[in-house]
């Protein structure tokens, strides 16, 4: 399979975001990342149901929600409406995780759990076989343009053997400080999927940015 990316509009121009959905919808990108965070979980608000409506309404792929708020299960339901593919929970979040990824497949979406940077790859062993997607965060989750944190690379690797050990057909995203200094390493070490925001957005020609991701990576 080819490795795929994903744009994070948290990183977009807000005062011109139906303009850069439109160049997602139109490069090389696979994916589009939203980040829903409630200030609780994490430090930072980003944007809530009606920004997420307006950005389904023009994306033409893949819609990716990643929620950083506390109590996930209460928005299922909401987020499904809303347009979401894959409804991404955090591990730290959650107190019946089982449940939780239940609850999103049983609205229509595929299910993703994320990993803060402190956070083991080995609490996903009683749930692995049941997602679709576990997003390890590379930087630590709330804010957009911070530095890479070493130690995912491995972190992705004992995740592949995981995954390659109980035979799931789990997807490995990286969501953090990725950009073309990294991206060939966290493929090479098994990622799937990678989320990059600033630096696609803050770069000259984003479209070329993207193009340039893919063919890193693939």
């Amino acid at each position: 399979m080819s490795k795929l990316i994903a744009p994070s509009i948290l990183a977009a121009d807000f005062g011109n975001l139906q303009r850069d959905v439109e160049m997602v919808n139109s490069s090389d990108a696979d994916w589009f990342h939203i980040d829903i965070m409630d200030g609780v979980f994490v430090p930072n608000i980003s944007f809530g149901m009606p920004v997420l409506k307006a950005i389904s309404s023009h994306a033409k792929k893949t819609i990716d929600v990643h929620l950083m708020i506390v109590d996930p299960d209460r928005y299922i339901k909401t987020f499904a409406d809303l347009g979401a593919d894959i409804l991404t929970v955090h591990y730290e979040a959650c107190t019946h995780l089982h449940r939780t990824i239940q609850a999103i497949k049983a609205n229509g979406m595929k299910a993703g759990v994320a990993l803060n940077p402190h956070t083991p790859i080995s609490v996903l062993e009683e749930t692995i076989i049941d997602l679709d997607l576990v997003c390890i965060m590379s930087v630590n989750p709330g804010f957009g343009g911070q530095s890479f944190i070493e130690n995912t690379y491995k972190k992705v690797k004992q995740l592949k053997e995981l995954i390659t050990k109980t035979n799931s057909n789990t997807l490995i995203e990286i969501d953090g400080g990725v950009t073309n200094k990294n991206a060939k390493q966290l493929t090479e070490a098994g990622a799937d999927v990678l989320v990059a925001g600033s630096y696609i957005f803050k770069s000259d020609n984003p479209t070329e940015t993207i193009a340039g991701l893919k063919l890193l990576c693939n």
